[in-house]
């Protein structure tokens, strides 16, 4: 069953679904497919949003938007995770996107998993978008009507 965090996701990114994509994989050619059920029967717990998408220098990929209220530090795990979850279901290359709503620490946010046992590496490279870092101007010159909700924590976004 989805959380309701996630169906309002699911909801924002449709709205716009070719121009999220763009944004949020700096890939100007891209377009948005279907939104793919992003639930993995291994574990309990769902990705936010999984998109199919299009680009004509990447082809068919997935983008895995996972939207977090403050960052945790379990995510590099968990990025890594999901994006292998969701190759193997549609065994497709992944996008893993982390976008982080609240600031909760002035520390780096890691953009990469890595662990290292008996020389054998495991590594997963992620984009991290922090809200609070983006610039409020973005939502109208892209248009991103899907951020319009968070514009009051968005860099500039105090101002009227």
């Amino acid at each position: 069953m989805s959380k309701r965090a996630d169906v309002s996701t699911k909801k924002l990114i449709s709205l716009a679904p070719d121009n999220w994509v763009r944004w949020v994989t700096k890939i100007p050619d891209v377009i948005a497919g279907e939104i793919l059920s992003s639930e993995f029967q291994w574990i309990s717990r769902e990705s936010d949003v999984l998109v199919r998408a299009t680009s004509l220098e990447y082809g068919e990929f997935l983008v895995l938007n996972e939207l977090q209220l403050r960052y945790q530090s379990q995510m590099p795990r968990r990025m890594r995770a999901y994006s292998a979850l969701a190759e193997e279901k549609y065994n497709l290359p992944t996008y893993p996107v982390l976008i982080n709503i609240l600031k909760t620490t002035n520390e780096p946010i890691p953009t990469r998993f890595e662990s290292n046992i008996a020389g054998l590496r495991s590594l997963q490279d992620y984009r991290v978008i922090n809200l609070w870092e983006v610039d409020v101007n973005i939502v109208l010159e892209q248009p991103l009507p899907s951020l319009l909700p968070f514009v009051p924590i968005l860099k500039g976004g105090e101002n009227e």
